[in-house]
C-alpha cells in the first residue's frame, strides 16, 4: 500500500490570477478552507502518512495550513528556489521520500481515487509509473491516452475537441527509485519529458471517480457549488 505522497504546489497559477490574485492556486479558498486541504485531508483518510509538499511560488502562504492541519508533523517540505518544471520538482521531492512508490499528486486538482486499487495494480504490473485516468465526454481542455488490452500506455493525443476519452486526472503511482536512478536533468517537465518520451513501463488504471481542476476561474467558481463531492 502506497503510504507517501508528493503533493505539487509550486504552480505560478496565472490562469487563476484573476480571482485569486494573491495566492498560489493551491490555496484559493474553498468552504473556508483552502482548496489543498481536501486533497490532504481525502488522501489521509485513504493511508497516506506523510506529505512532501513540492513548494516554490509564495511558499510563506502555506505557513498558516501547515500549523492548522499538519499540527503533529507527517510532513516534508521540498522547496524549489527557482522553477524546475513539474518533473524537476517531482525528482527533488523524492530525494526526500523514503517508500519504493510514491503517490504524485497535482495541489490544483481533486480527482478522488481509490488509492488501494491504484495501488495494487501499480504493484501488480510492476510499473514504472501508473497513471489515473478520468473518462469525460465532449471536452476540448484536455488531451486524451490510449491503452492497449492489458492497460499498458500505448499513446498521448494532444488537445483539441473529443466526444469521448481518458483524460490524464494528474494522480500518478510512481517507482520512485527507479525514477531516480534515470539521472534525468535537474529541470524538465514530467509531463512531456518523462510520461510521453523513453521506453518505460506506464500503465493506465480509469477510475470514474469526482474529478476537478481549479486552473481556470470557471472551474474555481464550479468547485464551490459542488464542495461536497471533495468531502
Amino acid at each position: 500500500m502506497i503510504k507517501e505522497a508528493i503533493i505539487l504546489a509550486g504552480g505560478l497559477g496565472t490562469r487563476l490570477r484573476s480571482a485569486v490574485p494573491e495566492l498560489p492556486k493551491c490555496m484559493a479558498p474553498v468552504g473556508g478552507h483552502p482548496f489543498i486541504h481536501y486533497i490532504t485531508d481525502y488522501f489521509h483518510r485513504a493511508g497516506i502518512t506523510h506529505f512532501i509538499f513540492a513548494l516554490g511560488y509564495k511558499n510563506d502562504q502555506f505557513d498558516h495550513f501547515f500549523r492548522q492541519d499538519f499540527p503533529e508533523g507527517g510532513y516534508s517540505i521540498s522547496l524549489e528556489h527557482e522553477p524546475l518544471g513539474t518533473g524537476g520538482a517531482i525528482q527533488k521531492a523524492c530525494t526526500i521520500g523514503h517508500e519504493d512508490s510514491v503517490l504524485v499528486l497535482n495541489g490544483d486538482t481533486f480527482f478522488g481515487i481509490n488509492l488501494a486499487e491504484l495501488s495494487d495494480f501499480h504493484d501488480t504490473s510492476d510499473a514504472d509509473c501508473t497513471l489515473c485516468l478520468k473518462p469525460m465526454t465532449n471536452f476540448d481542455r484536455f488531451g486524451v491516452v490510449g491503452l492497449d488490452e492489458d492497460r499498458r500506455v500505448t499513446q498521448f493525443r494532444e488537445k483539441q475537441h473529443y466526444q469521448a476519452g481518458l483524460i490524464n486526472g494528474g494522480v500518478y503511482a510512481l517507482n520512485r527509485e527507479r525514477f531516480l536512478e534515470e539521472g534525468l536533468p535537474e529541470k524538465f517537465s514530467f509531463e512531456k519529458d518523462y510520461l510521453e518520451k523513453g521506453r518505460r513501463r506506464l500503465y493506465g488504471l480509469v477510475q470514474d471517480n469526482y474529478f476537478i481542476d481549479i486552473g481556470i476561474p470557471e472551474d474555481y467558481r464550479r468547485v464551490q457549488q459542488e464542495i461536497n463531492q471533495l468531502l
